[in-house]
């Protein structure tokens, strides 16, 4: 009963945490436990520090996600139009949860959040090869550069979104233009 009591308890702290600081990157851990119906004493219990706890948020947000992202037609698509799709719902995912990043960047060194990312990267790097495979993407450069910049370049534009320096509704578009030409062949 203590370990289903307990189980819930975390699952409700991770969902609060997830909503609320999607929306406000300054919301405190008082309102996170407040808002999962539990005490800060019962938060802290799980998550001694504000680290621990944006850390946990972000996994278990970046988990809902490669969830949205697990799309079987990516395989069947040409490499360029599955990275078109993979962006567009990546934003998506991104734009729900902006502040949430913001946050994490502030909070967590750049190694923990990308290696929070492994898996939705995994699918990055697959169509990225792919695409190099046929000829439509560039060679020129390491895989795993290109996927690094993917990477930088989609949280950075949530973050000129949340600073107000980049347009929410066009944001989505900019990024599939600045990775598409990224991506693309050298004329040869």
């Amino acid at each position: 009963m203590v370990r289903a009591d307990a189980e819930r308890n975390i699952a409700s702290i991770l969902d609060a945490g997830r909503r609320l600081l999607s929306v406000d990157h300054a919301a405190s851990v008082a309102e996170i436990a407040k808002a999962a119906g539990v005490g800060r004493v019962t938060l802290y219990g799980h998550f001694p520090t504000r680290e621990q706890l944006v850390e946990a948020i972000l996994d278990h947000a970046v988990e809902q996600a490669d969830h949205l992202l697990d799309d079987p037609e990516l395989a069947r698509l040409p490499a360029a139009q599955a990275l078109t799709r993979l962006v567009g719902t990546s934003w998506e995912v991104l734009e729900q949860h902006g502040s949430l990043f913001v946050v994490a960047d502030r909070m967590l060194p750049t190694e923990r959040i990308r290696a929070s990312h492994a898996k939705p990267l995994r699918r990055v790097e697959q169509i990225i090869q792919r695409g190099r495979d046929d000829g439509d993407f560039r060679t020129d450069l390491p895989l795993t550069w290109l996927v690094s910049t993917f990477f930088a370049i989609l949280h950075t534009a949530a973050g000129e979104v949340e600073a107000g320096r980049l347009d929410r509704a066009a944001a989505g578009g900019t990024l599939q233009r600045t990775l598409a030409s990224l991506l693309a062949a050298p004329a040869v």
